[in-house]
């Protein structure tokens, strides 16, 4: 990476941690405000999105397709109402926070001269990652036993059985393609975006190929951003 553009991602990713800081979002014990949480997103867009128009549409998409209220998951790391957009916001914060050091280990490596990335290329990535999960969980109820041994009715998220996803990542790609349709030009970043997960959400095909996007530097760092997210922070 040329060092004027490192300096430029450097000063970008500070002042993107900075907005963060400033409004802590999110606490220790997970606790937030709703509110918070979305005025710290939409900052952060404003600040880092380049093209005003498609920042817009992405702020409009959060707001139609129920981001803001929708869990992580059904049962695992943010299975709450607004999980979603609390594990979206640290995985941000996760990946703003590591930028910095795989930057660094990356120009080390025989691969420093095939990539190079943003700050915006690393928040869109980091906050659309799971953009697949918005409005895909519906509210139902089972029959549980209270303390004192009486049935009640508790509600629970389920998936949605209409459903239709082109899997986790892929999916979060073609969703991230509506809303800021530049995108298709920065393979990089819908990599990182596809395979956020790892192993764990692609083919037997597509591991025959999967070594090659462990070159990019985004992969790694959405990979790092969002492990850390749900493993060390629960949400």
């Amino acid at each position: 990476m040329e060092e004027q553009k490192k300096q430029v991602l450097y000063t970008q990713l500070d002042d993107l941690i900075e907005i963060y800081d400033l409004h802590n979002p999110i606490g220790l014990d997970k606790k937030f405000d709703l509110e918070n949480v979305k005025k710290t997103v939409l900052e952060m867009c404003d600040y880092i999105i380049q093209n005003k128009e498609e920042c817009a549409a992405l702020k409009k998409w959060m707001d139609e397709h129920d981001f803001w209220k929708s869990p992580a998951s059904t049962r695992f790391h943010g299975d709450f109402e607004s999980g979603l957009c609390v594990h979206s916001l640290m995985v941000v914060n996760q990946g703003l926070r590591f930028a910095k050091t795989v930057v660094e280990n990356f120009e080390k490596s025989p691969m420093a001269d095939k990539f190079d990335f943003t700050a915006e290329d690393v928040f869109v990535a980091c906050l659309c990652h799971d953009f697949c999960k918005s409005g895909t969980y519906n509210i139902e109820f089972r029959n549980v036993k209270d303390y004192a041994g009486n049935w009640t009715k508790k509600p629970y998220y389920k998936t949605r059985e209409d459903s239709r996803n082109l899997g986790h990542g892929n999916e979060s790609v073609l969703l991230l393609l509506e809303t800021m349709p530049s995108f298709i030009k920065k393979r990089y970043v819908l990599e990182a975006v596809s395979r956020h997960m790892g192993f764990s959400d692609v083919t037997d095909t597509e591991k025959m190929n999967y070594s090659n996007f462990l070159q990019n530097p985004l992969v790694i760092l959405i990979q790092i951003a969002d492990q850390t997210a749900s493993g060390w922070w629960d949400c």
